[in-house]
């Protein structure tokens, strides 16, 4: 199959950024992409302040929109993630996959909140405007299945293994990774999940400054179950396109079982510290 991720540079304006994302869908569709990932807050990035006033149902207009864009163009769409409302002061990070007649086939809300301080640098504190999902999620398609997760969850490899334990070949990280360690951790961690799990992980990244003191460190990639970087983003809006192979990932697990190498029964037993 062939995949595609959208990289863009979102702001504080929904329709502006919906339509550079439905821009960048066509043409990907266009060069023979079958399934299209877009980035984490894909239909709005700004101050905090006026996230939840932006947060939509998950059959709002922006889910509506791009469940019609994946039935038009016969193809699977993942949405990144957008601000999903509920009857509480805060909202979800919520994850949407669209099969090719336009269907949700997929919903996952970020578990993992990105609370985080960096002295003269930022901070961030997710959690103050978005209450943690508790679901891991898998998809079938006639692609093999696939695991849904969002950004900051990529620092969490329990995770990761949980979808690949559940039949996972496919991860998608849509993020909005800062800058400052986007630029030490990003490749570095998407590859380490790549290797361990055997899985292709397909990563759609914000790039740009999207509010005050917080620039995006875009770098959107997709990674093979051997760790190499099959196909990354330029510093720029646009997106990225490759074949993958579930031959090639299968010839990978023959090569080294790891699976058949676990465990578990030995992970949660007692430690034994030697003196």
């Amino acid at each position: 199959m062939r995949i595609a991720a959208v990289q863009l540079n979102s702001i504080d304006n929904k329709k502006e950024n919906l339509t550079k994302a439905i821009k960048y869908i066509h043409e990907a569709a266009k060069n023979g992409a079958e399934l299209v990932l877009l980035p984490e807050y894909m239909n709005y990035m700004g101050e905090d302040h006026n996230k939840l006033s932006n947060a939509e149902t998950t059959f709002g207009e922006t889910s509506s929109i791009l469940s019609k864009t994946a039935k038009e163009l016969g193809i699977f769409i993942n949405l990144g993630s957008i601000l999903e409302k509920t009857e509480e002061n805060r909202a979800y990070n919520t994850s949407i996959l669209f099969n090719a007649s336009g269907e949700r086939i997929a919903t996952y809300r970020k578990i993992h909140l990105y609370d985080a301080e960096f002295e003269n640098r930022f901070t961030e504190k997710e959690s103050e405007i978005i209450q943690p999902g508790s679901k891991v999620v898998t998809a079938d398609t006639p692609f093999g299945k696939v695991g849904l997760t969002i950004c900051y969850d990529i620092r969490f490899p329990e995770l990761y293994r949980s979808l690949a334990l559940h039949g996972a070949k496919i991860i998608f990280v849509p993020a909005a990774f800062p800058l400052y360690t986007g630029a030490h951790h990003w490749e570095i961690l998407l590859r380490a999940r790549a290797i361990e799990n055997q899985c292709y992980i397909v990563a759609a990244g914000q790039i740009g400054t999207s509010k005050p003191n917080r620039t995006n460190y875009g770098n959107s990639m997709i990674v093979d179950p051997w760790g190499t970087v099959i196909a990354r983003a330029t510093e720029e809006e646009g997106y990225i396109i490759s074949d993958i192979s579930m031959t090639h990932l299968e010839k990978i697990r023959r090569n080294i079982p790891c699976f058949t190498h676990r465990r578990p029964e030995t992970y949660l037993s007692e430690l034994v510290v030697q003196q």
